[in-house]
């Protein structure tokens, strides 16, 4: 599986962005997709997942804010993040997984203050 991600850029806090990452084949077959982030110097953390039963997951600092979806017609996993903060501030990062895990490139996020 391929991902292609895009959509990062530099925004205000409290601004919005969406994030896109397209998979090279249909999403049916993907048991979770979902975004990492990495900020600088730190690990990566899972932001949120969601698997193909419908079940979301999202870490504690961005319930509330973020909301993952999918498009099945354009094998699409999307990333609405709202009211972004600056520690929000990272390279983000989709993956899949089906079987193995799958990561697309990084899009840059920086949320200034």
């Amino acid at each position: 599986v391929q991902l292609q991600a895009s959509g990062g850029g530099l925004v205000q806090a409290g601004g919005s962005l969406r994030l896109s990452c397209v998979a090279s084949e249909s999403i049916f077959n993907i048991i979770v997709m979902g975004w990492y982030r990495q900020a600088p110097g730190k690990q990566r953390e899972l932001v949120a997942a969601t698997s193909s039963g419908g079940v979301t997951n999202y870490a504690d600092a961005v319930k509330g804010r973020f909301a993952i979806s999918t498009d099945n017609a354009k094998n699409t996993v999307y990333l609405q993040m709202n009211s972004l903060k600056p520690e929000d501030t990272a390279v983000y990062y989709c993956y899949a997984s089906k079987g193995s895990i799958y990561w697309g490139q990084g899009t840059e996020v920086t949320v200034s203050s």
